[in-house]
This record gives C-alpha cells, structure tokens and sequence, in this order.
C-alpha cells in the first residue's frame, strides 16, 4: 500500500505566479495580475492506494501528529487492508516525523505491518502523487470552483 497525504487550499500555496512575456513587456497591464492574500487555510488529505483498489480520503483541518496518524490512519484504515492482504502486506509512507514517532512504530509492530524502505525526502517516487496531482486538477477544473473551506472540502470528497 502506498500512502501520502497532501494539502489542498482555495489559494497556491508557493504564493509565486509564473508569466510568460517578451522583454520589455513586465509591467504591461496583460501581466499584472491583482492578488489578496488572506492566509493558506486549506485541509490536510491523506490517502491510500494499493492493487487498484484505495482508501477512503481522510480529511482533517490539524497538522498530521503521531497520535493521529496512529489513531485515525493506521487503525482505520491501514491495519483493515493488512487484513484483507494477509502476510503478503507491505505499507510504504513517507519519512515524516509523525510517521516515525515511537508510538506509530509500536502500532505497526503490533499489528504485524512491514514498513517499506524508503528514501527520505523522496515523496515525487510515491505513485500517489499522481493521484493528488489528478484530484487538484479536477478541484481547479470544477465550475464554479470552491469559494470557502467547507466547499473545499465537499468538493474533495466528491472528487
């Protein structure tokens, strides 16, 4: 199984804006493009996918911690694959903090789930990623497009 999760917000997040224009040309009327910032405030999504099969989406609007990587991740949705796959099982998560708190590694070691190796800082090797890369552009694509967190996050769901 392979996880991940990945934060959407009604604004980007790297706050830059990429314009094509010839020399000269910067401050044209057609390049300047008026922005309002009023915070990142978005939701926390996390996912599965294994044998073409997924997970629910976990929606949450707190910064991932161990405990509730462990208590909402790992017991509700992974340890129930674990035992859908059997021994064959192999679960692949980032090397996030949270996911390396001592409490996580006992949870694993309890319900017998092998960890995948996996390089540190690595997330673009997860093929999950195209998973959020195609729920983003569909978020983006939707008309009319959210407006307010509690539609972001309808609009997640029911993507």
């Amino acid at each position: 199984m392979f996880s991940y999760e990945s934060r959407f917000s009604l604004q980007s997040d790297s706050r830059w804006t990429f314009i094509w224009r010839a020399p000269g040309t910067r401050y044209h009327q057609e390049n300047t493009i008026e922005r309002h910032r009023y915070g990142g405030a978005g939701w926390l999504v996390w996912g599965g996918i294994i044998l073409g099969s997924r997970t629910d989406l976990h929606v949450q609007s707190v910064t991932m911690r161990g405990h509730i990587y462990r208590d909402v991740i790992l017991e509700q949705h992974v340890r129930l694959f674990r035992g859908a796959m059997g021994a064959e099982f192999l679960f692949m998560d980032d090397n996030a903090r949270p996911h390396r708190a001592n409490i996580v590694d006992e949870c694993l070691q309890s319900e017998d789930i092998t960890r995948m190796d996996w390089p540190a800082y690595s997330p673009d090797l997860n093929p999950i990623e195209h998973v959020w890369d195609m729920l983003g552009r569909r978020i983006a694509a939707r008309q009319p497009p959210p407006t307010c967190l509690p539609e972001l996050r309808r609009a997640l769901l029911d993507e």
